[in-house]
């Protein structure tokens, strides 16, 4: 099995790495909502496994709940690969911008990048559905080709609480 890291798959050599693997959740969250974190396999994909004692999945499940917010709640397993001993992190999370450890990443290629100010609060306002605005986009059909009905049925689909500029 061939192992690379991208933008939503994060490969640590061990658990000693687990401040760093917090970060790429986190930073895998904001762009993608959902990814995979494989502890026993370096970054150039050769299987290294891990040890793994009595409290270690604990320990990485309460690591990961005391310093991700919003918290996730990840799903995490051991399995042999290439005869060693590995842990699968799947985590998922649609609530919003992560931040770990009190700051706030983005994943961009197979780096975790520390936001901006202005970053994130585009983000906040993509989110929240500002600075993409419903309905924003062009269609490339005039008004005229549109039927009432469908008009009044595209304006109906707004979010709630979004104002409209056409006439009912």
């Amino acid at each position: 099995m061939n192992f690379t890291e991208s933008e939503t798959i994060e490969l640590k050599k061990s658990t000693s790495e687990l401040k760093e693997a917090i970060i790429s959740i986190c930073a895998v969250l904001n762009k993608h909502g959902k990814g995979t974190l494989y502890f026993g396999i370096a970054d150039d994909g050769s299987v290294t496994g891990q040890q793994i004692g009595k409290s270690t999945l604990k320990d990485i499940s309460k690591s990961i709940c005391d310093h991700l917010e919003p918290k996730i709640y990840p799903h995490i397993r051991v399995v042999k690969i290439s005869g060693k001993n590995c842990i699968i992190v799947d985590f998922n999370g649609k609530d919003g911008l992560y931040s770990a450890f009190g700051r706030f990443y983005l994943r961009v290629g197979e780096e975790d990048k520390k936001l901006s100010v202005n970053e994130i609060r585009r983000l906040v306002e993509k989110n929240n559905n500002y600075a993409y605005a419903w309905g924003a986009e062009v269609s490339g059909d005039t008004v005229s080709t549109a039927s009432a009905v469908a008009i009044k049925m595209f304006i109906q689909k707004r979010p709630q609480g979004r104002p409209h500029k056409l006439p009912l």
